[in-house]
């Protein structure tokens, strides 16, 4: 009996490098390192990368990775991005984005994440505007759910270019530690490379 042929669409070595880095990214921003994420970091190789600021932005995150210690990391986190009331850096990008829309921006973004199948998961504790949790979106577009180019285009331009220029600028102004200034640093070279990417479509 002759069987359906069954195609399976694969995911190109490129667009797997940008999904590990949204991943990274989102991993970055959603908790302090841990020793073992620290020393991954730390013993890493070169980023085989065209982009001479992107590698290099890399090799300092790489470095600050070595010479930080997880525990400081931990307060570091808790201080600046979670804090006590306000804290000092939002790592919510809503915040910078409603001075300049009249939408209540976490209602529109939670409408488009439906209409793409995707949900907060019940027993996540960030609201669906954290850096990381649109990161992982990201992540997802484009090794889960192979989404089209344009599909992607519209979610970063959306939800996250126009928000993470204030943010890497925050975290560059602030007297954050090496480790996430280099952070900050890494995500504004990525995400300028993206934008560049996306604006050839």
């Amino acid at each position: 009996m002759n069987q359906p042929v069954h195609f399976v669409r694969t995911v190109s070595p490129e667009d797997q490098a940008r999904a590990n880095f949204y991943a990274l990214l989102s991993r970055l921003f959603y908790a302090p390192p841990d020793s073992g994420f620290l020393a991954a970091l730390a013993s890493a190789d070169e980023l085989d990368a065209e982009d001479a600021t992107l590698a290099k932005t890399w090799r300092e995150l790489c470095a600050a990775a070595a010479d930080a210690d997880p525990e400081a990391l931990r307060d570091e986190y808790e201080t600046t991005f979670v804090g006590t009331g306000h804290a000092p850096i939002t790592l919510y990008t809503s915040a910078y984005s409603i001075k300049y829309t009249n939408e209540t921006p976490l209602v529109a973004l939670r409408g488009e994440l439906a209409e793409l199948g995707l949900a907060r998961r019940s027993d996540a504790g960030e609201p669906e505007d954290h850096i990381a949790a649109l990161c992982d979106v990201m992540r997802h577009l484009i090794a889960e759910q192979h989404g089209e180019l344009s599909t992607q285009k519209h979610f970063f331009e959306r939800w996250i270019r126009q928000n993470v220029e204030p943010l890497c600028a925050a975290i560059e102004r602030s007297e954050l530690r090496a480790f996430y200034k280099s952070a900050g640093r890494l995500a504004k070279s990525f995400f300028s490379l993206e934008q560049s990417g996306f604006e050839m479509l």
